[in-house]
């Protein structure tokens, strides 16, 4: 009978070690994962900044046009269908 205490104490401990060793592998695993969020989210920040600043020119040539001229538009150019 005492074959079988040292047994199952021997089992838990190596469950106890896969576990561990598996907790381990995941606490890495998030660390990279988070590491490369990370990475990705300024990159998004950094080419929305870009975006940002090219269309800036565009919409400032648009609300000029829309806003400024104040006018109808010419019957010659008929909006489109």
């Amino acid at each position: 009978m005492p074959w079988m205490i040292v047994g199952a104490t021997g089992l838990a401990t190596a469950g106890l070690l896969v576990l561990g060793w598996l907790g381990l592998r995941v606490w890495l695993d998030v660390r990279s994962l988070a590491r490369e969020v990370d990475t990705a989210s300024r990159a998004l920040a950094r080419s929305a900044t870009r975006l940002e600043a090219a269309a800036a020119p565009l919409a400032d040539a648009l609300a000029a046009t829309a806003t400024g001229a104040g006018r109808a538009p010419s019957p010659d150019r008929a909006p489109p269908r």
